[in-house]
């Protein structure tokens, strides 16, 4: 007997051997991929209560997104064409700080909504501050059924880089308020949702904690048994700081503070070092590639091509509403896969299949559920995806991988599956009412600007 069964598709398996079967099946029990294989051989053996047929469709794992600002999608578009730090005080950290936890639990069902229906299943939050609510941004998550690591956002100082005093006062927190936060969540919500839900430590970048307090963050982690993640040399300023206040690179100032090991994803690394990338290959953290925030920002590339020479696992993430302006798997998979090879005058520099790997099982081995995640395969946790080939822009189909990461968009995801529950069937989510949260969203994002005295629109003319 099984529950699910995907049937008739071009299956991209993710498997050791990165296999792809032709009129291949994928079969559902429960939360878990129970087999595999041939349509012809599979589907014969088992009793399914629905069968999909996935004819002239891929079926694949569902993308892994190490790096999402759940509250940010309210933002989108909030301040378009700034460097990071005057992108930062002069609007994401005002507006952020009119929040409620409305706004909040709002930012996070349009987040997941827009993830879900481009094909994310798992995701990472870089960190929540207090004011958005964690209770109720982890209830959407439940509620929704999408994986999620949830971090707490923590800092014990109210700098960046060295800009003391940066964070407005409606942004900054007390240090040991965020960590008794940060355990009480771990308490309440790790594990629950049938164990789709994980919270995380999401401290601030360099000049926003102390050493002492990244120890005792690093210690709690290993401690509880959880992931960190980190902005880490995200901009040419970091790694500047880093070197005239502690002598030190990134990674060798997270290796002092303990902040290091395969629970730890730094986001962005733009600006790491051959020496840094020795440090990752070592201790087993992640890099997390977000290319279209890094080029919006004006941050710079980060060396990717020569991560991944060097042993590094690297993984894909969207970032946010006004650095990105949306949370896309595959248009972030086409931008990386494109701008190293202009970068780097070479195209060879990151082909398709190995930005498919950064999106899928790279994306995995960074998270908590890793040897659960990223592939089809027998035992492996259900979160798939299918994706319509029939379309216009995808055909004729030579290499479906080529297709996907070159001509894809998150609009060619028809059904979503994830911890074997169908979530999203013919493009239509079934765990929210997606039109009440459209028009919410609309609302209310422009009545968080109106409470700054802020007016943001076309440069030119209305009429």
């Amino acid at each position: 007997m099984a529950d699910i069964a995907l049937t008739h598709a071009t299956v991209v398996t993710m498997n050791p051997r990165r296999e792809i079967l032709l009129d291949g099946a994928v079969v559902i029990e429960g939360n878990k991929i129970v087999d595999v294989g041939k349509t012809s051989q599979v589907v014969p053996q088992y009793r399914v209560d629905l069968e999909l047929d996935c004819a002239g469709k891929l079926v694949l794992p569902g993308f892994v997104d190490c790096h999402v600002h759940l509250a940010q999608a309210l933002l989108r578009g909030c301040a378009d064409d700034m460097s990071l730090i005057p992108w930062l005080r002069e609007r994401v950290w005002p507006l952020q700080g009119t929040y409620t936890p409305r706004e909040g639990k709002l930012s996070a069902q349009l987040c997941c909504l827009e993830m879900i229906k481009s094909g994310t299943t798992t995701f990472v939050e870089s960190g929540l501050h207090s004011r958005y609510g964690f209770d109720g941004i982890a209830e959407v998550i439940e509620s929704i059924g999408i994986r999620a690591a949830l971090s707490k956002k923590l800092m014990n100082v109210s700098g960046y880089a060295d800009q003391p005093d940066v964070i407005p006062p409606s942004m900054v927190e007390d240090g040991e308020a965020t960590m008794r936060e940060t355990l009480a969540m771990i308490r309440k919500w790790h594990g629950k949702a049938n164990d789709r839900i994980h919270v995380w430590f999401g401290p601030r970048t360099p000049g926003a904690c102390t050493v002492e307090f990244y120890r005792e963050i690093a210690e709690r982690a290993r401690e509880h048994g959880t992931g960190v993640t980190i902005h880490l040399a995200e901009v040419k300023q970091d790694v500047e700081y880093m070197r005239k206040e502690f002598n030190m690179t990134p990674m060798q100032f997270m290796r002092h503070c303990g902040l290091v090991g395969r629970h730890v994803i730094y986001a962005h690394g733009v600006w790491l070092s051959d020496g840094d990338f020795r440090i990752l290959r070592e201790t087993g953290g992640t890099v997390c590639h977000c290319p279209a925030s890094n080029l919006k920002l004006a941050s710079g590339v980060a060396p990717v091509v020569k991560m991944l020479e060097a042993g590094v696992n690297v993984a894909l993430g969207c970032d946010g509403g006004p650095s990105n302006n949306c949370y896309d798997m595959l248009r972030e998979m086409k931008l990386a896969a494109v701008v190293h090879k202009g970068w780097l005058l070479d195209p060879q520099a990151l082909p398709a299949e190995s930005v498919l790997e950064m999106a899928t099982i790279n994306g995995a081995r960074a998270t908590l559920w890793g040897d659960r995640l990223g592939s089809l395969e027998r035992g492996k946790l259900a979160d798939v995806i299918v994706v319509n080939q029939r379309r216009p822009h995808l055909v004729p189909v030579r290499n479906p991988i080529s297709n996907l990461v070159y001509a894809a968009s998150g609009e060619d995801v028809e059904t979503v599956i994830i911890d074997g529950k169908v979530v999203m069937q013919e493009r239509e989510v079934n765990t929210i009412d997606e039109a009440e949260v459209i028009a919410e969203a609309q609302e209310l994002g422009l009545e968080v600007d109106r409470r700054l005295g802020l007016n943001i629109g076309p440069r030119w003319p209305v009429i």
